[in-house]
């Protein structure tokens, strides 16, 4: 039986592939956006009956506590994600990704359920060897990573709560994000051919945006199991290193050029290896691999070119 679930910047980039999968499954969807970036990105689900949407901020709480009253289940999504938005504007990345979130638990009663995207970024850089898994001491670095931690310490001291901690998300969506590192190498391979690296040996972990969606479908249908849990979400075949990446792009574009930058250091800090054992034992294992990933990248580049300054 279909639940009512509220999805919060649900027409953002990975609520455009997982809010149309919540209606094949046989939920009622209603998605909270505020539509920042004009998209419409959802347009191809509004003659679903069971779909509806609200153009609003999830930060105003006379807007979100009726919704958030029908909802069996929660999906927070909106949110200012990655260090760079989150630097240029940090008081709407707080009051966002924490101070919107928080305001939503206190509006919710224990029976409702809510199933948080967190972020393996949180980690910061491992132990000596850069392992992390769920136990692994956090380590924030950005203020992004920061703000989600804290909401994190708060969502699991709810009863029917749980926290996926996704790795670094890539592939194609109608709302794209090309700043994504997998989606951003592999623009650079397509229309540049080259790109510099720095600090190349810093490794990460990387996840498909459809797995994604997959993950949250899972964690559904086995709630009571993993319900109270916090999860890796990640392709365990794709902890790479940034320059091991490229070198995954360079078999799809042979001409890629990858360039280590002899000086300066990445404003990213992350390093890491993380494991997705956990989820992998309730039964969740990703279908994309980073190999399809990126092939699906070079098909969606065909269409895709930024160059609004530009005059070609």
């Amino acid at each position: 039986m279909g639940q009512n679930i509220l999805v919060t910047g649900g027409a953002g980039y990975l609520g455009s592939i997982m809010v149309p999968e919540l209606l094949n499954a046989g939920h009622r969807v209603t998605v909270l956006d505020n539509f920042m970036f004009k998209q419409n990105s959802l347009a191809h689900v509004c003659h679903n009956p069971n779909f509806s949407v609200v153009n609003g901020d999830a930060r105003i709480e006379k807007t979100i506590a009726p919704l958030v009253k029908k909802a069996d289940l929660v999906i927070p999504l909106a949110a200012y994600v990655g260090a760079p938005l989150c630097n240029r504007d940090p008081i709407g990345a707080t009051t966002t990704n924490k101070d919107a979130i928080l305001m939503m638990f206190r509006l919710l009663s224990p029976q409702q359920r809510v199933i948080m995207p967190t972020t393996n970024s949180a980690y910061g850089t491992g132990d000596k060897n850069n392992f992390c898994d769920e136990n692994t001491p956090l380590n924030p670095i950005s203020l992004y990573a920061k703000d989600k931690v804290e909401v994190e310490k708060v969502l699991m001291t709810r009863e029917n709560s749980i926290s996926f901690r996704l790795a670094t998300v890539f592939g194609m969506s109608p709302r794209m994000r090309v700043d994504l590192l997998v989606n951003d190498f592999t623009y650079r391979a397509f229309h540049d051919r080259f790109v510099v690296l720095f600090e190349g040996h810093f490794k990460r972990n990387y996840v498909h945006i459809r797995d994604v969606t997959r993950a949250f479908i899972h964690g559904i249908s086995k709630f009571d199991q993993m319900k109270g849990g916090i999860f890796n979400v990640g392709l365990s075949e794709a902890n790479l290193s940034k320059a091991e990446l490229c070198q995954v792009i360079k078999k799809h574009v042979p001409d890629f050029t990858i360039m280590e930058a002899p000086v300066g250091k990445d404003p990213d800090q992350r390093n890491y290896i993380v494991s997705n054992e956990k989820i992998e034992k309730t039964g969740f294992k990703p279908n994309h691999s980073l190999e399809m990933g990126i092939g699906e990248l070079l098909n969606g580049y065909m269409m895709i070119k930024n160059s609004i300054y530009g005059n070609v």
